[in-house]
């Protein structure tokens, strides 16, 4: 946009900066200041500029997964990754203040059973399906495929398949069908703390 400045924050945040912005909130000095400085609104997306000037946005910075080494992981293009697989409804990734991120997936419980009826091998509830070792071993190599093109501090080193679906009625997702990261890591805390619980295996780096 014409007359329009854009620049991307030492934390990936995307900053503009023109005539068109705003001069702040209503009577709300205080949440002006928080998003207005020295001319710069500070937008709460995370994106980059490439070589050609376009901007690209890949998460909101209140999402970002700090990890207790300080590294700022974006979940959602990791999480898009691993959405890409029919073998996936749903993925959200964890890791806040942890040593490094994990997984919660939920599987296309459809597409996971032809999976297995094609591969000769047995079906079951859902509850059975996520604790097989077979399933497991599944979704263990979409994951190490992802991993190939994550930098270190990004790779998935631990999962952990749900047996249900995420609903609205239950809190976990937005009328829009946006997942409420807190609420998910909430409901599923036992299950978080049980991935944190032991240092992982070491990542799978070749066949």
């Amino acid at each position: 946009m014409p007359g329009t400045s854009v620049r991307i924050a030492d934390d990936g945040e995307v900053l503009v900066r023109g005539p068109n912005i705003m001069l702040g909130y209503f009577n709300r000095p205080e949440d002006t200041a928080a998003v207005l400085r020295e001319g710069w609104l500070h937008t709460g997306d995370i994106g980059h500029l490439d070589a050609d000037g376009y901007l690209t946005i890949t998460d909101r910075k209140k999402d970002l997964i700090v990890t207790s080494g300080g590294k700022n992981i974006a979940p959602a293009p990791i999480e898009l990754r691993l959405k890409e697989s029919p073998l996936v409804s749903e993925a959200v990734l964890v890791g806040e203040r942890r040593k490094f991120p994990a997984a919660l997936i939920i599987p296309d419980f459809v597409v996971l059973e032809e999976h297995l009826r094609a591969a000769g091998a047995p079906s079951g509830s859902r509850e059975q399906l996520v604790a097989r070792a077979d399933v497991q071993a599944i979704f263990q190599a979409l994951l190490d495929e992802i991993n190939e093109h994550l930098a270190q501090f990004e790779k998935i080193k631990r999962f952990a398949l749900l047996p249900r679906e995420m609903t609205i009625e239950g809190g976990e997702l937005t009328p829009t069908l946006k997942v409420r990261r807190k609420i998910v890591e909430q409901h599923w805390a036992a299950v978080i703390e049980q991935l944190y619980a032991r240092e992982p295996a070491p990542l799978r780096t070749g066949p």
